[in-house]
């Protein structure tokens, strides 16, 4: 009787080996010889779970990205207008070690995006929801009469946007200048700007 290949599982087999090697590496390191190396395949054998790089690229980052999110919804809870900012904020900010790896892994996938029209617009995706979800928030805060800032709110979530992609670009590049101290004084200053009129 031929053996039963979990094909889910090698998937994700092959894809936390890539973060593995985005990790250790950056994307240079993650060849499609190595994947294959380090997940125990011969060259080719990869085709038949992924159709090639990027969709593995891809997969990669919907992994660090799942648990991005998970860590997002656990940081909002029940929580709405500034208090939801802070805590979107929070856990999206690259705060410990396993948030510095997720944001390492999302430094090689903007730089694969950047001439991938396919991952460019899965990217576009993400960032439209969580602008979504930013704007949202500041609704509820004005709403709730927390929010008092007349600076309009295409500019307050663009601001968040650029605190947060900035902190992760940071913590790997200059992370003498992106302390998790820093970067949580940063927000605070933020959101307490958003208390005045």
């Amino acid at each position: 009787m031929p053996k039963v290949i979990d094909h889910d599982e090698r998937r994700r087999d092959i894809i936390a080996v890539t973060r593995s090697l985005i990790i250790q590496g950056g994307i240079e390191a993650a060849t499609m010889r190595e994947i294959a190396a380090e997940a125990g395949f011969a060259n080719g054998a990869l085709k038949h779970y992924f159709p090639g790089k990027d969709d593995i690229i891809q997969g990669t980052y919907e992994l660090s990205l799942a648990q991005m999110s998970e860590g997002v919804s656990e940081g909002i809870g029940d929580s709405r207008g500034i208090a939801a900012l802070r805590g979107m904020s929070l856990a999206a900010l690259p705060l410990d070690a396993e948030r510095i790896t997720a944001g390492r892994v999302l430094l090689s996938f903007w730089e694969r995006a950047a001439s991938n029209e396919h991952l460019h617009e899965i990217y576009a995706q993400h960032l439209a929801t969580w602008r979504q979800a930013l704007a949202q928030f500041i609704a509820e805060g004005r709403e709730d009469g927390d929010i008092l800032s007349e600076t309009p709110d295409e500019q307050l979530i663009d601001e968040l946007v650029a605190l947060n992609v900035g902190a992760n670009l940071l913590s790997l590049m200059d992370p003498e200048h992106s302390t998790p101290e820093l970067q949580k004084a940063h927000l605070d200053a933020f959101l307490e700007r958003l208390t005045r009129p």
